[in-house]
């Protein structure tokens, strides 16, 4: 199973969206905290409360390695569900990732940590802890629904989401694109133009 999360990162964010029929895009601006970082793996999902993080601290007993977490709020704010602290516990349980419907702090601590980051905000506002909140229950980020146990993909063009019943579909779909975009690019590198190639020079021309 993580040879195919490790293709998927490797494979990245744009391809896999593509492969997958442009299904599953978490459309929201997302700040990488470790630079080059990539990461792709199970969802493993809290729902924090109001401006609340306890749901956190919860999910983080309950990681293994691999996973993604995905910590979000059903209205999000820019409050701190991460920082320092929180953020060592879930690398030293093995999470392959981070995924924040919310803000970070502690930035520079979290980037020479090297847990692989992806977050709305960052802010140190702090979070209450009074509200448990809910661990391993589907949510939206972004428009799109995420389910315990669906395949998160991050890199620097942010966060795409395959259903977990779809994963090896859209694997396969993911190969075979970048087989034909390395085709591509050979030709682009010799010269060819995609605007010949994709027969739009013909389709524009104008009649004499």
């Amino acid at each position: 199973m993580s040879d195919r999360y490790d293709e998927l990162a490797r494979l990245g964010v744009a391809t896999v969206y593509e492969a997958s029929g442009r299904q599953g895009l978490v459309d929201e601006e997302l700040v990488r905290l470790v630079p080059g970082s990539a990461a792709a793996g199970p969802a493993r999902i809290a729902v924090c409360g109001p401006a609340d993080n306890r749901a956190v601290h919860e999910v983080a007993a309950r990681t293994q390695p691999g996973d993604v977490v995905v910590l979000t709020m059903d209205s999000p704010v820019p409050v701190a569900l991460v920082g320092d602290l929180l953020a060592t516990q879930l690398k030293t349980r093995g999470a392959a990732g981070v995924l924040v419907n919310g803000s970070v702090r502690d930035a520079d601590a979290l980037r020479e940590l090297g847990l692989p980051v992806w977050a709305r905000w960052i802010r140190v506002r702090g979070a209450t802890k009074a509200h448990r909140g809910a661990v391993d229950v589907p949510v939206v980020v972004g428009g799109t629904v995420i389910h315990p146990g669906d395949a998160v993909v991050l890199d620097g063009d942010g966060a795409v989401v395959v259903a977990a019943d779809r994963l090896d579909a859209v694997l396969a779909a993911s190969r075979r694109r970048e087989a034909t975009e390395a085709e591509a690019r050979r030709r682009y590198l010799a010269g060819a133009l995609s605007y010949d190639l994709y027969g739009y020079r013909t389709a524009d021309a104008q009649p004499a």
